[in-house]
């Protein structure tokens, strides 16, 4: 799938705290989650309901328990968790619809009046998609922190009052 469709996804996904930033595709189909479980709680801003800023796509953030989320984007829908790696609020989200269920991995900045979220999907061409084990995806993104190349294009999301 295309890197829109799954920036489209990991969107939801970071706007569910990490909400489950979108990830429209899936470009990110890998098998395995960044980290294995949650690496601290749900964010409460990233609850409620966000829209991209062209207004085409919509993502609904849920609290499922204290550590993971439910994001619905365009009806699709995923459940996520953060994923943090060193001081990278990553977020692990996984299409709970497909088959497979795999995941995408994405990156969200969050405004500092919580209005505005910024997501980021990593890109496979610097995280293959074919690691099998969360450590050596941790360690790339390790290796790979500073590197302008691991994210795609930036998408904004705005909450909806």
């Amino acid at each position: 799938m295309n890197n829109t469709r799954i920036y489209r996804r990991l969107a939801l996904v970071a706007v569910a705290v990490f909400c489950c930033l979108s990830c429209s595709g899936c470009d990110g189909d890998y098998a395995v989650p960044i980290t294995s479980g949650p690496t601290r709680k749900i964010d409460q801003r990233l609850l409620g309901n966000w829209v991209s800023k062209d207004g085409t796509d919509k993502v609904k953030v849920r609290r499922l328990d204290d550590s993971v989320y439910i994001v619905s984007y365009n009806g699709d829908l995923f459940r996520g968790f953060h994923s943090d790696v060193g001081k990278t609020p990553f977020v692990s989200l996984q299409d709970i619809e497909s088959a497979g269920r795999k995941y995408s991995y994405l990156t969200y900045k969050l405004s500092d009046n919580g209005e505005r979220l910024d997501v980021r999907v990593v890109d496979t061409k610097v995280i293959p998609k074919e690691l099998k084990d969360s450590a050596s995806v941790q360690k790339l993104l390790t290796k790979n922190s500073e590197n302008s190349a691991l994210f795609g294009d930036e998408g904004q999301f705005i909450k909806e009052k």
